[in-house]
């Protein structure tokens, strides 16, 4: 049976994505001093207009302006020129005393969803790899040029045959730019600089079977908050698994660990990625709910689709034997009080190396 499965990725200067990266810079912030810190301050941006609001519960004294305008001066934009409007308050007694009791319980109702595959060395869907691979190069190419800004987006899709990779079929590539720059440059640099650069990883493929598409606006002159509005958490399938697998309801940006829309989604994809890692299965996908105020999630499912390589049964008691779903040992085990947050706001909280919950835990079979 063949499908085709498309994931897109965006760049920093995406205004959705520029509002997460600032929420997470706040959240880093807290935690530098207060690592028990309580977060959920978020952003939204349209023109020179910057809206900060939400919940803070900390010890430390977070600069909000100086942070954000660090940030939109970063990505280019005349940060000094933007009006910033907050309105913060601290987070609900309530929450807080069904949240911190003897053990850290959970922030908030609501299911979460991990996921692994052999499509790739990361053990993550390659439509997704390959288009955060893209904006990255891009965002090293727009970094050392003036012809380009930060405001950019890209779409892969890959043919797959009886769920295994066949084809890369379509990479659409979308940048902001200036008004000189010609759509042949434009379509020479990106090819060069930063399609070719990618799919160098991906031999396997025949480039001459991909449809490349750059640009098919004509113009992309107005970029940014002046061309679109940003808000926190609006690219939460650009963040996880590009719709190749489920995702859960909430987003991950702004909040700290003890909310387990963030926090429990990367413990079940550290989870998924181990299974697969052991070659329990070729395909993986874990569901997880949790209830406020619990210690200890309501539901677990997992799923692999028919990829088993032991019975399922095997599989839970592997998980049930390893892992511990409660957020105090999963704040404990992937280490999530430090200030690492702002890292994972672009280029897909899955699949990079350098975040605790992609490593592969030492379990003796």
């Amino acid at each position: 049976m063949q499908k085709i499965v498309t994931s897109e990725s965006v760049n920093v200067g995406h205004p959705d994505k520029t509002c997460d990266v600032i929420s997470d810079a706040f959240l880093d912030a807290a935690l530098k001093f207060d690592k028990n810190s309580q977060m959920a301050v978020e952003c939204s941006i349209k023109n020179d207009k910057l809206f900060i609001y939400g919940e803070a519960t900390t010890l430390a004294d977070i600069n909000y302006d100086k942070i954000a305008k660090e940030i939109l001066k970063e990505i280019g934009y005349e940060a000094e020129k933007f009006t910033i409007i907050k309105e913060i308050s601290h987070q609900s007694p309530d929450i807080y005393q069904a949240v911190v009791k003897n053990k850290l319980c959970a922030n908030d109702q609501g299911m979460v969803y991990g996921y692994a595959c052999h499509d790739t060395k990361e053990l993550m869907p390659l439509p997704i790899m390959i288009a955060h691979k893209l904006m990255i190069e891009y965002e090293n190419l727009r970094k050392n040029s003036k012809n380009y800004f930060a405001d950019a987006k890209c779409q892969v899709s890959v043919l797959y045959e009886d769920n295994i990779p066949i084809k890369i079929t379509t990479v659409l590539v979308s940048v902001s730019h200036s008004i000189e720059t010609t759509n042949k440059k434009i379509k020479k640099d990106i090819e060069k600089s930063v399609i070719d650069k990618v799919l160098k990883e991906y031999k396997m493929f025949n480039k001459g079977d991909i449809e490349i598409i750059i640009n098919p606006s004509g113009r992309f002159t107005i970029w940014g908050s002046f061309g679109d509005s940003g808000c926190v958490g609006r690219k939460i399938v650009v963040d996880s698994y590009g719709g190749a697998a489920k995702v859960g309801g909430g987003c991950f940006s702004s909040k700290n660990a003890t909310k387990v829309d963030r926090s429990g989604a990367y413990y079940a994809r550290f989870v998924a990625k181990n299974i697969v890692y052991y070659n329990l299965a070729d395909r993986c996908e874990i569901e997880v709910s949790y209830g406020i105020g619990l210690e200890k999630p309501l539901n677990i499912n997992i799923d692999c689709f028919g990829t088993e390589k032991v019975p399922m049964e095997n599989i839970y008691n592997f998980v049930a034997k390893n892992f511990d779903f409660s957020p105090q040992n999963i704040i404990e085990e992937l280490d999530l009080l430090k200030p690492i947050y702002k890292q994972t706001a672009c280029y897909g909280h899955f699949g990079r190396e350098d975040f605790s919950w992609e490593k592969i835990k030492k379990i003796n079979l």
